[in-house]
């Protein structure tokens, strides 16, 4: 059930897991964490999203990627799960901003490199694209970085269409991670998911059930509902189902903070929606509380 993720030499399960709540307010105690990691590896899980940033503010960098080696070190997963991280912003008194610049990617990167305890970064994604920053020069750190095999794939996150084709006449990119899901399908409509498959890109949508807020209200859906009872699937492996079948090139990364979600999650790989009901998701429209 592993598919390749395009470029990296991975195989992986197409259901990833967004390690953010383990790590921001309101996160679970540690051994719950711990307990939320091995239950995702115990299901077949293999590819784990986190970010440097995944934490409560500046003085608590690398909370999730140091928390990340700690649980999969302790269930000897460590080498078997392909860890994705990010550089490229800031926790000022718990806000989230933007830099890209050189230096702080340089110093993000190198200060994952410790929290994760690896040689080398397998996937690095630029989190977002800081307007107070040359695109270029941002992506140039990048470039140079895996050229010091520091990184060995490079990876954009909250970028458009005419962002991923400029970085694609610099360099090869891995992934794209994007917020995704049925009430926000964006990526689908402006053709950049079209083009990662193209390109030969792996597409990672992030809140793929909702995201904050959203997750609640999506049960809550009539479409959601009905198909939950067709399927015999909650609604949230219902969204994720939907996402793996538009393209073999998409990997969702739902986030979890319970042991239940993860299995739920890891549900949706043995859901098959009907064309009928596939193209009715298709056509929800979007929504800004999603």
């Amino acid at each position: 059930m592993n598919q390749g993720l395009n470029g990296t030499g991975w195989e992986v399960r197409p259901i990833g897991l967004g390690a953010m709540p383990l790590s921001i307010a309101g996160r679970p105690a540690e051994s719950q964490a711990f307990e939320v990691v091995a239950a995702f590896v115990e299901s077949g899980g293999n590819f784990i999203d986190t970010s440097n940033v995944y934490c409560l503010d500046d003085s608590d960098i690398g909370h999730n990627e140091h928390l990340l080696d700690k649980a999969l070190t302790r269930i000897g997963a460590r080498e078997a799960v392909l860890v994705a991280t990010k550089g490229g912003l800031r926790r000022p008194k718990g806000a989230w901003v933007t830099d890209g610049s050189q230096k702080w990617l340089r110093a993000s990167c190198e200060k994952s490199l410790n929290d994760l305890q690896c040689e080398a970064i397998p996937l690095y994604y630029l989190h977002a694209v800081d307007s107070n920053v040359p695109f270029d020069d941002s992506l140039g750190e990048l470039i140079q970085l895996k050229e010091e095999g520091k990184i060995l794939n490079i990876g954009l996150s909250n970028i458009d269409r005419a962002e991923l084709e400029f970085a694609l006449g610099r360099t090869a990119v891995a992934a794209v991670q994007n917020r995704c899901n049925p009430f926000f399908k964006k990526d689908f409509n402006n053709g950049l998911v079209r083009l990662c498959q193209e390109k030969g890109i792996a597409y990672v949508p992030y809140s793929p059930v909702g995201g904050h807020g959203g997750h609640v209200r999506l049960p809550k859906h009539p479409l959601f509902r009905r198909l939950s009872e067709k399927y015999e699937a909650s609604p949230y492996g219902i969204a994720l189902a939907w996402l793996l079948q538009k393209g073999h090139h998409i990997f969702p990364i739902p986030g979890a903070s319970r042991v239940s979600s993860v299995r739920d999650s890891a549900q949706a790989l043995h859901v098959r929606i009907e064309p009928n009901d596939v193209a009715e998701i298709d056509r929800l429209p979007d929504q800004a509380l999603f």
